[in-house]
């Protein structure tokens, strides 16, 4: 297959919340800007950007122009804006009415359609693959008669694969992780532990007094928001003999994605939350804690089975991620030795396994655009 032109790509992203959607919206973007294409990011809440991505909205980000998706548009925007080669509607979202309607218009005076994608959520289930690249014909609207593709992302060959940009080996070889332990306060010797999780984390007390019993101390790298609201939750719980000295505990501010992965790197565990910091602790090599977004009807329960039955994550691990996530046992949580004083832990094979590794998602894109070209 040889390498498509390069593209102008109209992304759709609407942020329902936790920040995921965006987040795997930005590093899809920066990839694709980074691989030579354009993209025109549409979001509805394009704050978080300022801190995730800084000068994304001012546009200093080469290939990538963010656009700030109101309802209704301004009026002639959808039908003054060059034509994209590719729309990506992320996680469902329907592109904005006015641009359907401009895109009626230009396909009725003969203008070919864009390569029209459907990117749906990550999930380790059996069924991904049988859906990954299933056409979605349009059956009524303004655009009855185009097909969408659907593109599933995943962990194995027959899905979309895991975002993962090009230079990612060469930033993690050349990151100093004790200088930034020193920064961040935790001393040489001591266990470094992010937490990036949802609030409520039942089992996070139980964790922080089984941690503040061992010898070797544990310093909490504790990102904002729904993680420190947890901790401090969490901290109010115990006993202020089962607590960790203050000193242990060190809040983060907001830092933008490249920030984020240095700290999964330089940290002995890592406690993340959703799809894009899942993926994150996938490629950081380093034992982690999955605290899938949960639904109310546990449905959250067979994704994380699903996952860990991939991962083949040791009982101990995978024991722990089921008691965070509340199924699997009682509140009780031990944190196995196994797997933190090692350079990689044994799970890691899931991601190089010769002929199972997950492709690059950025690259399965790409694969859609020559296809349809």
């Amino acid at each position: 297959m040889t390498a498509p032109r390069p593209a102008l790509w109209d992304i759709f992203c609407h942020v329902v919340d936790n920040l995921g959607d965006i987040g795997v919206c930005w590093r899809l973007s920066a990839d694709l800007a980074a691989r030579g294409h354009r993209v025109r990011l549409w979001v509805d809440e394009p704050e978080p950007l300022r801190w995730m991505a800084p000068g994304a909205l001012e546009g200093r980000w080469p290939g990538i122009e963010v656009i700030p998706w109101t309802r209704p548009l301004p009026d002639g925007l959808a039908a003054s804006l060059p034509p994209a080669d590719v729309w990506i509607e992320a996680f469902g979202c329907d592109p904005p009415d006015e641009m359907v309607l401009a895109l009626a218009e230009r396909i009725g005076r003969g203008e070919a359609a864009p390569v029209w994608i459907n990117l749906e959520y990550l999930s380790a289930e059996p069924w991904v693959e049988r859906c990954h690249g299933l056409p979605s014909p349009v059956m009524s609207g303004p655009l009855k008669g185009l097909t969408k593709t659907f593109v599933y992302p995943g962990f194995t060959p027959r899905t979309g694969g895991l975002l993962r940009e090009q230079d990612l080996d060469q930033r993690q070889a050349a990151f100093d992780a004790r200088a930034w332990r020193q920064r961040h306060g935790v001393p040489d010797g001591a266990l470094a532990v992010s937490l990036f999780c949802y609030d409520p984390a039942p089992a996070l007390a139980p964790l922080l007094a089984q941690a503040a019993k061992q010898a070797q101390p544990v310093h909490w790298l504790v990102t904002p928001g729904r993680a420190m609201r947890a901790m401090e939750s969490s901290l109010a719980e115990l006993p202020a003999e089962q607590r960790p000295p203050p000193e242990h505990i060190h809040p983060l501010p907001l830092v933008d994605q490249p920030g984020f992965d240095e700290m999964l790197w330089a940290c002995d565990l890592n406690i993340v939350r959703g799809e894009d910091s899942l993926v994150r602790a996938l490629w950081a090599g380093k034992p982690f804690i999955w605290h899938i977004y949960p639904q109310h009807d546990h449905a959250h329960h067979a994704k994380l089975e699903a996952f860990l039955d991939w991962l083949g994550a040791p009982a101990e691990w995978a024991a722990l991620m089921r008691r965070w996530n509340g199924t699997g046992g009682p509140a009780q949580v031990q944190l196995p030795a196994m797997g933190l004083s090692a350079r990689r832990p044994p799970w890691t094979t899931a991601l190089s396994r010769p002929g199972h590794a997950p492709p690059c998602l950025g690259s399965t894109l790409l694969g859609q655009l020559s296809e349809k070209s």
